[in-house]
């Protein structure tokens, strides 16, 4: 029987910490890397063995998945001196495989792709959409850009976390991740503005979402973030500031196309208003909030359904 592919996980927060978990229990062999190492320790459990530095998690590893929080800290993590003073990117096997599952900009990761292609190491970018749950139950909707027959290779790796879709060369995954912030941004606005206005005319909000549950208006943000709504629990499962971080990217990229996209700056203005006003830490639930803000009816009748 062959032995299990080495996967170096780096990044085990809200999501990663799941996806690392759930690659261990398919059988793969794991080592994981986080800047606060206490995030990892709890995945020993599961046989996930914990490195002191990035190079040290990369060193034997066959595949590097990268889930960290944006473009520059995936682009230091990997291409400057660590703890141990290596550049993990010099620690890569000829051969191996990075996937990089953060959302990133499209030219960081065309970039990035260039410089490990002259390595001979193949270079994937398979972001995700599905959140902490999805993470959690390996569900993730995974779009992934590069080539062909390697992403086919990653069959299994891709299977332990959700279902992956080849949407291109590399960037056409970052591209497609974009493309789902804008619907998610606007939908989960939509659901709190259409909650909020029942609820200031006297309906009750969670018999409201309920009734909407199955017809034209239903949607998993309707479902999920829209409980998470009336209750007011906006403890995150996906922060609002990496929601407005792929919004910028995204309205940025559309600049440099020179394109103009009415929803989408929209959307900006909402999120970096959200986050002014009530600050980060919050799930993206709790666009909301904002809403209430400038509805001028916060603190009205969405707070307390009947």
């Amino acid at each position: 029987m062959p032995s299990p592919r080495h996967v170096a996980f780096l990044g085990t927060g809200i999501m990663g910490r799941h996806m690392a978990r759930r690659l261990a229990q398919a059988g793969f062999s794991v080592v994981a890397w986080n800047r606060t190492r206490d995030k990892a320790g709890p995945l020993a459990q599961f046989g996930v063995r914990v490195a002191d530095a990035p190079s040290a998690a990369c060193a034997e590893a066959d595949i590097i998945i990268v889930m960290l929080s944006n473009g520059p800290v995936v682009e230091e993590v990997l291409f400057s001196p660590d703890g141990a003073g290596r550049k993990p990117v010099e620690s890569l096997r000829p051969g191996s495989v990075l996937i990089v599952m953060s959302s990133i900009p499209v030219e960081t990761c065309r970039d990035q792709a260039a410089r490990l292609t002259s390595r001979d190491v193949h270079y994937i970018d398979a972001p995700v959409s599905g959140g902490e749950p999805g993470a959690r139950d390996g569900t993730l909707a995974i779009m992934a850009g590069g080539d062909g027959k390697t992403i086919e290779s990653l069959a299994d790796i891709f299977s332990a976390l959700g279902r992956v879709t080849h949407v291109g060369l590399v960037g056409a995954g970052q591209l497609s991740k974009l493309a789902n912030q804008i619907i998610v941004g606007a939908t989960m606005t939509a659901v709190a503005e259409a909650l909020h206005f029942a609820a200031c005319g006297g309906a009750d909000p969670a018999a409201v979402r309920r009734a909407l549950m199955g017809g034209f208006a239903d949607s998993k943000i309707l479902n999920i973030h829209g409980e998470r709504m009336i209750a007011r629990n906006f403890v995150p499962g996906g922060p609002a500031e990496y929601e407005l971080k792929d919004l910028r990217t995204a309205q940025a990229f559309a600049a440099e196309s020179g394109l103009h996209f009415t929803l989408l700056n929209y959307l900006v203005g909402m999120f970096g208003d959200m986050i002014g006003h009530f600050g980060n830490g919050l799930d993206v639930a709790g666009i909301l909030q904002e809403v209430e803000r400038r509805s001028n009816r916060a603190g009205g009748a969405a707070k307390e359904p009947t």
